[in-house]
């Protein structure tokens, strides 16, 4: 055994002649532990909450979505689109016909986005599996049906039982809007058949009708605004994305279901970063234990060190001892915090003892989500490893490198 690791390791678990060393050091070793599950704890539960959205947005964002980059409305039945319904990768193509309309309810009006799409698009976003009244209904016979956002069921104060229907209104193409509706707007009517609940701005703005009525009422009769893809397991979403952008060119952009919401995103990995720098920070204020600590250390094993130069020890060997002990510490603190963090994200995950506030039913969840990424771990595990090593160096550069004479003078 290397014989600076192996002092390193009698000084770290044996009692010191001041009792205070011994307080300081566990002090030390509980505050890297604590941080450290601190750690752990934080980046899990916005692991966990990322997670959480992007799995309801899966539920209501197709893999790729086709737009055009210029205007609203194009032509889906060519032979650039006909070739993309008929890629090995691609499992549901569905055409969508998305604008703003007015939407009255009896006494109560709001304005939402109404997106029309064919039959096929709860089997393509899973969105059925979100409805919280009602069923996912678009089409039954020869009547037409609507789902709409739980805001916007809020809003209009629609309720299914009833049967008074939903009105909407669209201005008319190259016509100006006057002071009577009748000769203005465009004009439907159509009954709610369910309720979704997915994400606040999804659920308070759209309303999801059949593709027909949808082009019907913004008198669009044979194009569509976009065309939402999902592919088959396994398929890579980056590079079905770039042959489709090939083969449509400049006039369209093909976006994934991360794109769709980047600023969201991007926003979310930014709290995480900030969250991670925050703890790190309180995480460099508990490792001056470890300096307290080991420069009292130092100190009190002067006769130690006098002793050791004395048999012919030089001033590296002297300090890899004092290094061993403090980076000691900040590894044992990292290993009990690992494990206590770990273990407490799992038991939320398991049992779920943390409640969210205003839980019980308002939420898709009722307790914190959590989810463990390996990659965290390890990242978190080696920055405190690296604080400790930072904490440990400056004593021991300053301090165990003076020899007795040294002291004399």
């Amino acid at each position: 055994m290397n014989l600076s690791f192996y002092i390193a390791k009698r000084y770290l678990f044996s009692k010191k002649r001041t009792n205070l060393i011994n307080i300081i050091s566990a002090i030390s070793v509980v505050g890297m532990a604590i941080g450290t599950m601190g750690l752990i704890i934080g980046l899990s539960g916005f692991n966990g909450f990322d997670s959480l959205i992007k799995s309801l947005f899966s539920s209501f964002d197709p893999d790729l979505k086709i737009t055009l980059v210029e205007g609203k409305s194009f032509d889906a039945n060519n032979q650039a689109f006909n070739e993309i319904r008929q890629m090995k990768d691609v499992l549901f193509f569905t055409e969508v016909v998305e604008d703003n309309a007015l939407l009255r309810y009896e006494n109560r009006q709001v304005l939402a986005t109404i997106k029309g799409v064919s039959d096929d698009y709860s089997q393509m976003t899973g969105l059925d599996t979100m409805i919280v009244d009602g069923e996912f209904i678009l089409n039954e016979g020869d009547n037409q049906y609507a789902v709409i956002g739980q805001g916007v069921a809020y809003y209009l104060s629609v309720g299914l039982k009833l049967i008074n229907p939903i009105n909407i209104y669209v201005p008319q193409k190259g016509r100006s809007t006057g002071m009577a509706i009748e000769g203005s707007f465009n004009q439907g009517h159509i009954y709610p058949s369910g309720v979704f609940s997915v994400q606040q701005d999804i659920d308070s703005k759209y309303i999801i009708v059949p593709i027909a009525f949808a082009r019907e009422i913004f008198e669009i009769p044979e194009k569509v605004n976009s065309v939402e893809l999902k592919l088959k397991e396994g398929a890579t979403v980056k590079t079905v994305q770039k042959t489709i952008s090939t083969q449509l060119g400049n006039r369209f952009t093909v976006k994934t279901r991360y794109q769709q919401h980047d600023y969201l995103y991007k926003t979310m990995q930014g709290e995480k970063y900030a969250v991670y720098l925050i703890l790190i920070l309180i995480l460099i204020i508990a490792s001056f234990n470890i300096v307290g600590s080991l420069t009292m250390l130092i100190i009190d094993k002067k006769e130690d060190i006098t002793i050791l130069q004395s048999m012919g020890a030089d001033k590296r060997l002297i300090r890899n001892i004092f290094l061993f002990e403090g980076w000691s510490v900040s590894i044992l603190g990292a290993i009990i915090g690992t494990v206590a963090g770990i273990a407490i994200c799992q038991a939320q995950i398991t049992f779920g003892f943390v409640k969210l506030q205003g839980g019980g039913g308002s939420f898709i969840i009722d307790a914190y989500p959590m989810k463990i990424i390996p990659l965290d771990i390890l990242l978190i595990f080696c920055s405190v490893v690296l604080i400790g090593f930072l904490a440990a160096w400056f004593p021991v550069k300053y301090i165990s490198g003076k020899s007795p004479e040294d002291e004399a003078h």
